[in-house]
């Protein structure tokens, strides 16, 4: 579902997985072009990282370890398995 948290940004809750982690959060691009693009656009683009706010982050490979909740982080591209929109 996509929101949008100002006049100038639209936000996607997403699921994105690695090897090592699952993170929940937004991300967020310019109200600039077709919103139905929103994560086609932010996966093709040429930045290295994609920023994620409001997220959670999971460690798959250690259960034990508390998840980790916080307000902004960057996940390289090249490091995504899977990413794809949460419904709210």
């Amino acid at each position: 579902m996509y929101n949008s948290d100002s006049n100038s940004a639209w936000k996607e809750k997403v699921y994105i997985e690695t090897t090592e982690h699952i993170i929940t959060g937004y991300v967020y691009m310019p109200k600039i072009g077709k919103k139905q693009r929103l994560l086609s656009e932010i996966l093709n683009a040429s930045k290295q990282f994609i920023a994620v706010k409001e997220c959670t982050l999971e460690y798959k490979n250690n259960l034990s370890k508390p998840i980790e909740s916080h307000d902004f982080m960057e996940v390289n591209r090249s490091s995504i398995l899977i990413m794809r929109p949460l419904n709210e």
